[in-house]
């Protein structure tokens, strides 16, 4: 982090200062505002005691430095009018492609109050994600002071648009930063300075987070602070580290932000001690800022930003309690006593009562804590977020040092005090809080420190924070069935969870956006219930696979709804920072770890990232994550991966169930219509298109609603589904005289039969409850969870108990609740539910990952990878066609299994559905803890019909035991045979059936 390279302080450019000053006097001797006698002084003092670089002389006119000191003079007369004597000046100047910004300023000092103007700046010009709007920022202050008549110093900003020499560099060019620079950078850098910001450069285009460097200044009395970061990755960065330096006692004399064409921007801050200060304590506080500025960089605002502008609290304790802030929104009990009454008095077994708490539960988590209140309470109470702090910091600050360095200032402040035990910090929570509510606030904190497996929290390069979480603090009463794992992530743009109920886990991560604030506090509010859930559902879909159920979410802060690929990229970085404990690439700190043993967790595209996946993986290799081809599934084929929507891997499993039901009821599929929610343009609504034979009447999609009773046409539907556009480009000349398209943005339409559309949006949205969707079969290929629940549900039965639809196949995932579930069985609806019926695409996703692991690199490259000009190897061809009559088969045998249970046993399809998935995974969990996996020949038999025959005939058994991990064959094993008995002998088995499933195995053996 620390160079011995000296940074020239004084930049190049050669001007003639006084010929410009010349032309500057002249041109406000003729304007008159500034008395003749002042005019000389006051130019005088602008191009010499301000310490204005000469390249700002070279690069603004006459005009325009007249202008600016006309601006500072006029802002000292008003300031001193007002003000009786105290200056307080605050000049500005804004054009198209260039802004000026003057203040007075003390050194080492963050005001609270005052202009902003680095904030502003931040905003309007730095916050970008684009080098085509690049502006460069030079900044500094002055030597002196304001004038003979007052005596302040004043920071001056100046900003101005660049002119790159190559705008676009190919990525080739974009290593060489004489062509990604700024024309003027340059002309004003030596080429010792170049040098230095090539190696910033290339280091940030080679790792997700901010490099840092900290080089010896051309005296004892000064360092300057580099750090190179990806534009438009974090935000408010600039601001936020002028408020870290001053609270470290430093002040900065000047400071750039220089950008660069290649989407890289470099931050420069010369820094000196405020008042009189040993050296060696200025490289203790420079280093000490340098630290902390990944984290502002990870989380650069924040609400509680001024307990550290006015020094109430550290970088580090602000951070932490910015994070336990967030925690305590989603954890914090808020039920209370009085719930978990009604929970036991209600008849649990009685399933309309398990939504109804459900409800209860939302609305008393929205009404008793809000946001707003619980950083009131943090504000409140600086002095218990320091001791709580010091608790966390206790277990996971790692105090050997690869710098050798003593402990940093805020080290220092954190051992002021002895260490409290978690006794003793409940006592001082109760005895500092007002009243319960502010005591159970304050105790979520301790909740959370008890809580952290392991974190990133004191890695020096990182991009967010993330926290392996132990799920011992969920409430049993919410949350029956505990996860194996949670990861909480926290970062500039976005929060987001990874919820895993078994060690080796698979599933994917969504990104959740917000229309509005509403919609924001709505998804905030159900962000981890969603996730939970929707893992919850994964691992019950994943009977099949060695890997169990998990499911990644990232909440975008409602200001970052258009950068969801940064947040993504920042979500996989800290992740990874968990995972890859003791291998961590270019981290100079080791990681507390107390889960004590290696984490796998393979990751899948889910809403929003589709298109992600290849750069995940390719982040894994990078980072020097062993299992990085094996890390993302969904990746393009020239990766080894095979598409989902190419192949119609999730198609296949859903629309086996829909066949599945017709044959065991006699019906012909070209004779039923269909609704179909998620259109032509997504992977499973396009494929389910193209499979299907039946009379589509309606089509809904984030566009709209598409309806026509006679049929839609199919050749136009197919049409939109190969090309995979939504139904607003579909041809409304091809439908029928009562057919009609609603687009969301279309309001107040009347409809063929004369119904009356005040809102397309809204029509969309509760089109599936609209008695017009009326269909034989519906089929949800796309929708937010719960659209049908507990208090719409009744909309889908008319008054005399006919359903709207008599076949339900769920293809997304919890679009119905349970509840909602039983109540369309008991009308008589036949209902195979999302986790029985959408497991296509994580089989595919588990095959894909066997054969990364299997494989060789050379091999798999070889094999799986299609090349650049689109040659497919014959094995990929014969592998992913084994895949797919994989995915028909554990489908029909799943469906074959519920159907049969059902009618043995006279249950709801849907409560079927959950035993089975119970059933199997509770077995497959029993069997990894038996002798079974021991007998080596046994081993070998499982695994051999288990796992593909084309890898087998490729590599061998051998081979493959070699390379899979054991944890992973053995989940291979455990799983094969736990679902083939369930599926074989339903899910209330006879205590002998398994020793009759074996018998075939140990014959062969003998």
């Amino acid at each position: 982090m620390t160079t011995q390279d000296q940074l020239v302080t004084g930049r190049a450019g050669v001007v003639d200062k006084q010929c410009h000053k010349t032309e500057v006097i002249s041109i406000l001797e003729k304007q008159g505002y500034i008395p003749d006698q002042l005019i000389k002084s006051e130019v005088e003092w602008f191009y010499e005691s301000l310490g204005i670089n000469d390249m700002y002389f070279e690069t603004e006119d006459p005009s325009s430095v007249a202008e600016h000191i006309l601006g500072i003079y006029a802002a000292q007369m008003r300031s001193f009018s007002i003000k009786s004597g105290k200056v307080e000046l605050n000049f500005e100047r804004k054009r198209e492609d260039s802004a000026v910004f003057i203040h007075t300023s003390e050194p080492g000092v963050s005001r609270v109050d005052g202009p902003h103007y680095e904030e502003r700046i931040d905003d309007e010009y730095l916050d970008i994600s684009t080098p085509k709007c690049a502006y460069n920022v030079e900044s500094h202050r002055s030597k002196g002071h304001i004038s003979e008549s007052f005596r302040s110093s004043i920071r001056a900003y100046f900003i101005r648009k660049c002119e790159f020499e190559v705008p676009e560099p190919t990525d080739e060019e974009s290593r060489d930063i004489k062509l990604v620079s700024d024309k003027k950078f340059l002309r004003k850098t030596s080429e010792k300075e170049q040098m230095i910001y090539q190696r910033i450069v290339n280091k940030v285009l080679e790792q997700a987070g901010p490099v840092i460097e900290v080089v010896q200044g051309d005296n004892s009395n000064s360092c300057t602070l580099l750090v190179g970061y990806r534009q438009g990755s974090t935000k408010r960065f600039f601001s936020s580290m002028s408020d870290l330096y001053h609270f470290n006692r430093l002040y900065s004399s000047e400071k750039h932000i220089d950008q660069f064409s290649n989407g890289v921007s470099v931050m420069n801050i010369k820094l000196s001690p405020v008042g009189d200060k040993r050296t060696e304590n200025l490289y203790r506080s420079i280093e000490q800022v340098a630290r902390e500025s990944s984290l502002l960089y990870c989380i650069p605002s924040t609400p509680l930003k001024n307990m550290f502008k006015k020094g109430q609290l550290s970088v580090q304790e602000v951070v932490y309690a910015h994070v336990c802030w967030i925690f305590a929104q989603h954890f914090l009990n808020r039920l209370g006593s009085e719930y978990s009454t009604l929970v036991s008095i209600l008849d649990k077994t009685a399933k309309q009562h398990v939504e109804i708490l459900n409800k209860i539960k939302k609305r008393l988590r929205q009404e008793t804590f809000t946001r707003d209140l619980i950083l009131d309470v943090i504000l409140r109470n600086a002095d218990l977020v320091k001791k709580l702090y010091r608790s966390f910091a206790d277990v996971h600050y790692v105090r050997a040092r690869s710098t050798g360095l003593e402990p940093s200032m805020s080290m220092v402040r954190m051992h002021e005090s002895l260490a409290l035990s978690t006794e003793d910090l409940e006592q001082e929570i109760r005895s500092h809080t007002k009243n319960s509510s502010e005591e159970l606030i304050m105790k979520s904190f301790l909740e959370f420190n008890k809580n952290v497996l392991k974190t990133n929290f004191y890695q020096p390069a990182k991009v967010a924070l993330a926290f392996r979480m132990s799920p011992n603090f969920l409430p049993e009463i919410e949350y029956p069935v505990k996860p194996y794992g949670i990861l909480f992530m926290v970062g500039a743009e976005f929060r987001g969870f990874h919820v895993r109920f078994q060690d080796i886990s698979r599933g994917g991560i969504r990104v959740i956006r917000s229309r509005n604030e509403e919609s924001y506090n709505t998804n905030q509010r159900s962000l981890f219930d969603e996730n939970y859930a929707l893992a919850s559902t994964q691992h019950r879909k994943n009977k099949d696979i060695p890997e169990g159920g998990s499911k990644g979410t990232i909440l975008l802060d409602l200001e970052a709804q258009d950068r969801p690929f940064v947040s993504f990229e920042k979500y996989i970085d800290a992740l990874l920072d968990i995972l890859l404990i003791g291998n961590v690439e270019g981290k100079d700190e080791k990681i507390v770890d107390l889960v004590g043993k290696p984490e796998i967790l393979f990751c899948g595209p889910d809403e929003g990232t589709a298109g992600y996946m290849d750069w995940a993986s390719q982040h894994a290799r990078r980072r020097g994550a062993y299992f990085w081809s094996a890390f993302t599934t969904g990746k393009s084929q020239s990766l080894g991966g095979i598409p989902h929507d190419l192949y119609g891997m999730t198609t296949l499993s859903v629309h086996q169930n829909v066949l599945g039901v017709l044959e065991k009821l006699g019906i012909d599929e070209s004779s039923i219509t269909k609704l179909q929610t998620g259109g032509p343009d997504g992977d499973l609504g396009s494929n389910e298109i193209k499979i299907s034979k039946d009379k589509t009447v309606s089509v809904v999609d984030g566009s709209g609603v598409l309806h026509d009773p006679e049929g839609i046409d199919r050749q136009e539907l197919t049409r939109l589904a190969l090309a995979r556009k939504m139904i607003v480009h579909f041809d409304v000349s091809k439908l029928g005289p009562k057919g009609f398209r609603v687009l969301v943005d279309q309001d107040n339409i009347t409809l063929p039969d004369g119904q009356f559309v005040r809102s397309g949006l809204e029509f969309r949205n509760t089109y599936h409850l609209n008695p017009l969707a009326s269909a034989t079969l519906f089929v949800p290929c796309g929708g937010r969870p719960e659209s049908v629940d507990v208090n719409n549900v009744a909309k889908l039965i008319d008054a005399n108990g006919v359903p709207h639809f008599k076949y339900i196949v769920e293809g997304a995932n919890l679009f119905f609740t349970q509840d909602a579930r039983l109540r369309l069985e008991n009308a008589g609806v036949h209902l195979i539910k999302d986790a029985s019926a959408n497991k296509g695409g994580v089989t595919s996703s588990s095959l894909e990952v066997l054969a990364s692991l299997a494989l060789s690199e050379k091999e798999h490259k070889e094999l799986m990878c299609v090349s650049s000009d689109g040659t497919v190897s014959e094995f990929y061809n014969q592998y992913v066609k084994a895949v797919q009559e994989k995915i028909k088969s554990n489908a029909r045998n799943e469906f074959d299994c519920v159907w049969h249970e059902s009618s043995r046993t006279g249950k709801p399809k849907s409560i079927v559905s959950d035993e089975v998935s119970r059933s199997i995974v509770d077995m497959r969990a029993q069997l990894e803890t038996t002798e079974l996996w021991d007998n080596l020949p046994l081993r070998k038999l499982i695994l051999t019909e288990a796992l593909p025959p084309l890898l087998l005939q490729k590599i061998g058994i051998d081979t493959i035991m070699t390379r899979i991990p054991t944890n992973y064959l053995r989940a291979i094993f455990s799983a094969h045979l736990a679902s083939h008995f369930i599926y074989k002998y339903g899910y209330q088995p006879t205590q002998f059936a398994f020793f009759e499933f074996m018998g075939p195995y140990y014959a062969k053996l003998s």
